[in-house]
């Protein structure tokens, strides 16, 4: 049903849909395609069930985003809370992949890696499977009167549907749980009520957007067609007709006998085997289109086609801008994969990545953080020592207790060094416990005796050291009448 204006009874506010039964096709692309399809598959939902160890009393989960221990596991490393910055550089590195890909092979991504095209293909082959490869055969048992063998065929093919879906929702909360036990739990009707609407809504969704919305996700409510045909030049390699070549297409006998005659004709024998196949009933022969999705599968299908015509493959291919213009000309084609745009984009890659691998490499394992008290500043004592007090604020972030020996510098000769937390006592330091992945708050007070001359304030340091030499520091001051 469309939708149309009042000053215009003959004007459609959107497109009729009409729904695409793509031809199932054999070639390299397609065998690409499915690869993908396996191994993310496979890691999307097998991951979860994946051990790494960690030492006693950690989770042996190798991905594992644990919200009540506030980490995010990925086999050997470690995300806390407050590294936040990570997840932005990651996000920020998935953007510059995308534009890398973009500048090589336009929408790429939107063909073999895209999970709306991974999940669609995958329901595409389940209707194949159940309701026939032939294409044909499946649009007339869409048109035709609802039979028992109709109704058994398409029972059986969302039941499947619905099946993926659900292993789809179910292995995304095993990210968040140890996977093992959340799925006895699920089984046994003892998981938390949240895991259950999470499946849920993942189910549904899936169910929606790949057996239903199919290409209408890609065309009308994804937004990186438009984006990226804003970042894309005329070096990006698109999947192309080459119309130099394919034109005037006809049918075989007509091309062959244009031939014989000595007039021009085209090796497209205009069977429209490149629009059947294509996941979004795009017709490549028509040039760029926003709905082409640059799977490649047309690519497989016209191969095929030239192959049992006797006639060169690839009349539709990977190509760009300049070497259309170029054999129009007459010219040999040039390649030109290195240019500034993906110099630019693999060297901003680079060096994020790099940044957040030296960050995570020397990062610290222990945190201090010091408050001077505001009210009074110092305090005067009796004997004329001058007192100032601190919180004192001790992190530990590893899974095992530690003790901490925490000193001061920069303060004034003969100072002590004082809490009236329990703790030992080294020198001039104390000594702190903290146990594991905790954090401990004291109280500290640094006496400057009597008659050392000290400046109205000077700058003292804090230093915290642990067991293993790992040394972490922060300044703050003293103050003096």
């Amino acid at each position: 049903m469309s939708v149309e204006t009042a000053g215009d009874e003959g004007s459609k506010l959107y497109a009729d849909h009409k729904k695409i039964y793509p031809a199932a096709v054999a070639g390299t692309f397609r065998r690409l395609k499915w690869a993908i399809l396996g191994l993310g598959m496979a890691i999307y939902y097998f991951l979860p069930f994946v051990r790494w160890d960690r030492g006693v009393g950690q989770p042996d989960q190798a991905v594992l985003i644990d919200l009540p221990g506030r980490r995010f596991y990925f086999f050997f490393i470690e995300i806390w809370p407050q590294e936040v910055y990570y997840v932005t550089g990651l996000l920020i590195v998935a953007a510059f992949v995308l534009f890398l890909m973009n500048a090589l092979a336009g929408r790429v991504w939107c063909g073999y890696l895209c999970p709306q095209t991974v999940w669609t293909d995958l329901y595409f082959a389940v209707e194949r499977l159940v309701e026939g490869a032939d294409r044909r055969k499946r649009q007339l048992l869409d048109d035709g009167p609802w039979t028992l063998r109709k109704v058994g065929r398409k029972v059986t093919k969302h039941a499947l549907w619905i099946l993926i879906a659900w292993w789809t929702g179910g292995a995304w909360v095993l990210y968040f749980a140890d996977a093992p036990t959340l799925v006895k739990d699920l089984a046994t009707l003892q998981a938390p009520l949240v895991a259950y609407m999470w499946i849920a809504a993942l189910t549904f969704s899936t169910y929606l957007m790949a057996g239903f919305a199919r290409e209408q996700v890609c065309i009308y409510m994804c937004p990186w067609p438009r984006i990226q045909a804003a970042l894309t030049d005329e070096w990006a390699y698109n999947v192309s007709y080459r119309a130099d070549r394919g034109e005037p297409r006809g049918s075989l006998k007509q091309n062959r006998k244009l031939r014989a005659a000595g007039e021009p004709a085209g090796d497209c024998v205009d069977c429209g085997q490149c629009v059947a196949v294509c996941p979004t009933g795009t017709d490549i022969r028509l040039g760029p289109q926003l709905s082409c999705i640059q799977c490649g599968l047309c690519i497989d299908a016209c191969d095929t086609v030239m192959a049992k015509t006797g006639q060169p493959t690839r009349l539709i291919a990977y190509d760009n801008d300049i070497n259309i213009d170029r054999r129009e000309r007459g010219e040999a084609e040039v390649h030109k994969f290195i240019r500034p745009r993906t110099v630019l984009y693999a060297v901003l890659i680079a060096a994020i990545c790099g940044l957040m691998a030296w960050k995570l490499g020397t990062r610290a394992t222990i945190g201090l953080n010091v408050l001077h008290d505001r009210n009074p500043q110092y305090v005067l004592n009796s004997d004329g020592s001058i007192r100032n007090g601190y919180t004192v604020r001790l992190l530990n972030k590893i899974a095992t207790t530690q003790q901490f020996r925490l000193s001061i510098k920069g303060v004034a000769h003969g100072s002590r060094l004082e809490t009236s937390s329990p703790a030992g006592r080294d020198d001039h330091a104390l000594l702190l416990t903290v146990e594991p992945d905790q954090t401990r708050e004291i109280r500290v007070i640094v006496t400057s005796p009597a008659g050392a001359d000290d400046v109205k304030s000077r700058g003292v340091t804090f230093v915290l050291r642990d067991a293993t030499g790992q040394t972490v520091t922060t300044s703050d001051f003293f103050k003096a009448p």
